[in-house]
């Protein structure tokens, strides 16, 4: 039967092998390793009295047990963490990620980038107190949104319905709930993030179809007990391909004219399969299927757009029909919710 005594030593034993994974976890990498002498220090700061073979003991434990302690062989042996769940570049890409979204707030930002830094060493922690200059784009105040896409990723998961609110800004800038405060009843399929926002896209109860409303405009997230309406053959890679900057439309297909050098804007946003023609020896043609919603055609009134007349209706808008797009002024022709680009100033960017 062990003694007290016994059980004193082992509890020690126990203590001192936590403290030293957590000494070494925090406290060494490859420019830092620490020596034995050093672990004895920094044990007896913590009450423990142990020698040498105490600390060879207590890495040999921690090492079978897959904790990966370099040694670094000389006259006094110096002891380092090689590999880590993250690797430091690894860490300043997430880093790098959390300051320049626009989805994460300040406050939460700080928070997470603190938590980041317990990942490695305090040396390299330190390296990640890194300065990401933004494009202008504001952080948000609202820290409800993390809530809202943890209670629509639960409702994909298990394949149930949410109810929200939805709110819109008056020309005062103040916050007003659209529809009286109308609760949608929403079946989400999938989330899409897109320029800096996420877009929770389902079956619209209200709509009738599918739609797609911005994260950080839902109100009151709440999952509800119905099951979500079904549509098996949704597929949120061609989704995103066909709809411009996340703008519900009308699908219609398109004939692009386009500069040999574009191609590769062109899989870009369409991907490797879009179907392309030959058209001369600086021009191919993509015939893709889009929703000519504002990204797609900037400036064209979405009310000509839909026209059923014959006759071509013209207006002026920006060539916008990639991401990568020139923006020179284009001329358009809209007939019969027919798109057609008559040419833009580059050039280069020609909508039949």
């Amino acid at each position: 039967m062990e003694t007290e005594k016994e059980s004193g030593m082992k509890n020690e034993s126990q203590y001192g092998l936590l403290l030293l994974q957590q000494y070494l976890y925090e406290h060494t990498d490859d420019q830092h390793p620490v020596s034995v002498a050093d672990i004895l220090a920094f044990w007896r700061e913590h009450g423990i009295q142990a020698g040498r073979k105490s600390v060879y003991s207590a890495i040999e434990v921690l090492q079978s047990n897959g904790m990966d302690i370099v040694c670094v062989k000389s006259t006094q042996n110096r002891y380092f963490v090689g590999e880590r769940l993250f690797e430091l570049p690894e860490l300043k890409l997430l880093v790098d990620a959390v300051e320049s979204s626009r989805f994460i707030t300040a406050k939460k930002s700080e928070r997470l980038i603190e938590k980041l830094g317990k990942l490695t060493s305090e040396s390299h922690a330190r390296q990640l107190d890194r300065h990401i200059y933004m494009d202008g784009t504001a952080k948000p105040e609202n820290e409800c949104i993390y809530y809202s896409v943890d209670e629509i990723h639960n409702a994909i998961q298990e394949k149930r319905q949410i109810t929200f609110q939805y709110y819109e800004y008056t020309p005062q800038k103040e916050k007003i709930l659209k529809h009286n405060g109308y609760r949608y009843q929403f079946s989400p399929y999938a989330l899409i993030w897109s320029r800096d926002c996420y877009y929770a896209v389902g079956w619209s109860e209200k709509h009738g179809k599918l739609a797609q409303f911005r994260v950080d405009r839902m109100v009151a997230v709440e999952s509800s007990d119905q099951a979500a309406v079904c549509k098996p053959d949704f597929d949120p890679a061609e989704y995103v391909r066909k709809i411009f900057g996340m703008y519900p439309d009308d699908l219609c297909t398109v004939e692009l004219l386009c500069d040999n050098e574009v191609m590769r804007s062109v899989i870009d946003r369409f991907g490797e399969e879009v179907s392309t023609v030959t058209v001369d020896d600086g021009h191919f043609k993509a015939i893709v299927e889009v929703a000519p919603s504002p990204p797609f055609l900037h400036g064209c009134s979405p009310s000509a757009a839909r026209s059923e007349s014959s006759a071509p209706k013209r207006c002026w808008t920006k060539c916008a029909v990639w991401p990568h797009g020139c923006n020179d002024s284009a001329e358009v022709f809209l007939a019969g919710g027919t798109s057609v680009f008559s040419s833009c100033k580059s050039n280069k960017c020609l909508l039949y």
